[in-house]
């Protein structure tokens, strides 16, 4: 306790003190330095005297001053890793140059010349001893209390360069106790790094219970997607919490703390990598061209924009009507690029603001639109189906319309596998701003009129992956809507890089459909998210998990299973994730009579009409439970009541 306490005195001394102190004993090993060398060179135990003693002035006026340009006082000694010695070899080696010019090759008569070589190898040799001596003695207490707490001791997934560099980088930081590396590569398997053992992948559940390890840090950078999920695979159902690393600027800063380790990429979690993108494609409706985006500071909206100002417009719009996520969009564009601040403009308004888009499309003149303005949260858009059906449909149509008459070029709708056989507003609202665009294409052959249809977008505003990490950090329960609940899921980076692509191969009134590989089961990525935070599954065969998950019912418009095609004659494109869709549409002279009547019903909020409406338009659509309680209910109040799907009287 009492060695303790001392050691807690000298860490809280000023830091000033502590450098003194450092540079008074590196003087003191260059006099013992000088001492030893002479009584090897000359075979004796006696003190400097005469011209020796002059050996000392010169050894402290070269050693001193470089060893203070090196850095050797601002290393923090208990955490001090391989930089601070690779600063001391170069000291010393410059020390050793000056050292050897005076007392080797000039020489000085009475002084042995080896004894210009011997002492800076035996200063290096004393110098590196006394750091790894204060290393071990004030750091050593800290860090077997760190390798007490299991919550602190981590594997590290790669014993190359990086993953050696971030055990050095944790060392320094304190926060945590790397107890072992994990590696592929057979010839390490059973090694030692620096004390700490390298195991075998599949040693794993063994190394974890023998070392009391609760997190693996991955620190494997240069690997296929394809390995690198079939790490992350590996790594479940063991009680790890999988980590990512900094990237390696960080790690080479030589300090890593907890904070900095993130939780798996969405992508990881998918389970599926993505595919390339095309740059010709990418680049042929944006490079040098005006571009706009509507719904700018949606999921989609947004990600969109970073991936067009990646790609060089001449201007990019931002247009959105809700002013938090148009600033939050704007500054966090600027902010990573400030000489881009000029090119970015952006613009409060709504879609069904016929002027205020005219007179932004008149000033600005853009060559494309990435109409991505929805409301799309399906219970919200049920319970308000005007107002949703306002914005997703007239709004689309009042967009397309002055987009004609300003000369835009290329129209590209952001719609979603909801518009298949939709069974709520949301869903069939959106079908009907693809068949807007479906019969203006045919009408108006100078704008390029295109949809890109695909599902869940994973890590979007309302997705179920932000909701899942906050409810396991809080516990749980995890809130399931049903266990066979099953959607397609992409990234937005990866959807919005696709949608970019699909508007660029259109030729007018396309309908594509993104490959969103397999459907996944919600209860499915669930799990894979449970067992990846180091947490088990509280049911029936495990009453002692960490994370229960609780079946709360679907929500009012919900489907079990989504669909990305109303046909099933998709025809293949050049890019390997697209396909078009080849269906069935309104000529423009029905569709706009019909879009008048939805007006009117809309206008003197006509339930019953907008559904009978919404139903002749949308081929598949089937009102949910609530939309079909409200009609009956409605008829009941003019003492006819009819079958909601048929219009028909019932019994």
């Amino acid at each position: 306790m009492a060695f303790r306490n001392i050691i807690s005195v000298v860490l809280s001394l000023p830091r000033w003190i502590k450098r003194f102190t450092a540079l008074c004993v590196d003087s003191a090993l260059c006099v013992l330095t000088l001492w030893l060398a002479f009584s090897l060179r000359l075979d004796t135990w006696d003190f400097l005297s005469g011209v020796q003693l002059m050996t000392i002035p010169v050894s402290l006026a070269i050693a001193l001053p470089l060893f203070v340009v090196n850095g050797l006082y601002r290393a923090i000694f208990r955490y001090i890793g391989w930089a601070a010695f690779l600063a001391i070899i170069r000291a010393i080696a410059l020390y050793g140059v000056l050292f050897m010019l005076v007392f080797t090759f000039i020489s000085v008569p009475g002084i042995p010349r080896t004894v210009g070589i011997m002492q800076p190898l035996l200063l290096l040799l004393a110098i590196s001893i006394s750091r790894l001596v204060t290393r071990q003695i004030l750091g050593a207490p800290y860090r077997r209390e760190l390798s007490k707490n299991a919550q602190r001791n981590v594997l590290i997934y790669g014993a190359g360069t990086v993953g050696r560099q971030l055990a050095s980088a944790l060392l320094n930081g304190g926060q945590l106790s790397v107890r072992g590396y994990l590696d592929d590569d057979k010839h390490l398997h059973g090694a030692l790094i620096n004390g700490v053992r390298v195991y075998a992948p599949h040693e794993l559940k063994d190394a974890v219970t023998l070392l009391n390890v609760k997190t693996v840090l991955l620190a494997v950078p240069n690997i296929s997607a394809e390995r690198r999920m079939a790490i992350i695979e590996s790594l479940r159902g063991v009680g790890v919490a999988v980590r990512l690393v900094p990237n390696v600027s960080e790690i080479a800063q030589g300090r890593v703390h907890m904070a900095d380790f993130q939780e798996l990429a969405i992508d990881d979690l998918l389970g599926r990598p993505p595919v390339k993108p095309f740059e010709e494609l990418l680049k042929r409706n944006i490079k040098d061209k005006v571009v706009m985006v509507t719904g700018a500071g949606g999921s989609i909206g947004s990600e969109l924009c970073r991936q067009i100002l990646q790609i060089g417009p001449e201007r990019l719009i931002l247009f959105e009507q809700n002013e938090f996520t148009l600033y939050s969009i704007h500054a966090e564009l600027v902010r990573n690029d400030p000489s881009k601040e000029d090119i970015v403009v952006a613009l409060l308004g709504s879609v069904r603001d016929a002027k205020r888009m005219a007179d932004i499309m008149e000033s600005f003149k853009p060559h494309t639109i990435y109409h991505a303005a929805a409301y799309k949260h399906v219970p919200i858009v049920e319970q308000n189906p005007v107002e949703g059906i306002s914005n997703n449909v007239l709004g689309t149509l009042e967009t397309a319309r002055v987009a004609i008459e300003k000369g835009v070029k290329s129209f590209v709708l952001v719609s979603t596998d909801k518009a298949v056989r939709p069974t709520n507003i949301m869903g069939a609202s959106k079908r009907v701003a693809e068949l807007v665009l479906q019969a203006l294409a045919v009408k108006n052959p100078d704008i390029t009129f295109s949809m890109v249809r695909f599902g869940n977008v994973l890590g979007s505003s309302g997705s179920v992956v932000p909701l899942f990490r906050q409810q396991i950090a809080n516990g749980g329960p995890i809130t399931l809507t049903d266990s066979e609940m099953t959607r397609y899921f992409m990234t937005i980076p990866e959807a919005s890089q696709l949608v970019i692509q699909a508007g660029a191969m259109a030729t007018g009134g396309d309908v594509f459909v993104l490959d969103m590989g397999e459907p996944v089961k919600i209860i499915d990525l669930a799990r894979r998210m449970v067992e990846l935070s180091g947490m088990t599954i509280k049911d029936e065969t495990n009453p002692d998990g960490d994370i229960e998950f609780v079946m709360t019912g679907q929500r009012p418009g919900e489907k079990l299973y989504e669909e990305l095609l109303i046909g099933d004659n998709p025809a293949e494109t050049t890019h390997p994730r697209i396909m078009t869709a080849r269906e069935e549409f309104f000529p423009w002279p029905q569709l706009q009579s019909m879009l008048e009547k939805l007006k009117s019903a809309m206008d003197v909020n006509d339930l019953v009409e907008v559904r009978k409406l919404m139903g002749t338009m949308v081929s598949g659509y089937r009102p949910s439970a609530d939309i079909v309680d409200l009609v009956m209910m409605r008829q009941r109040e003019n003492d006819t009541l009819l079958d909601p799907f048929t219009e028909t009287p019932t019994g």
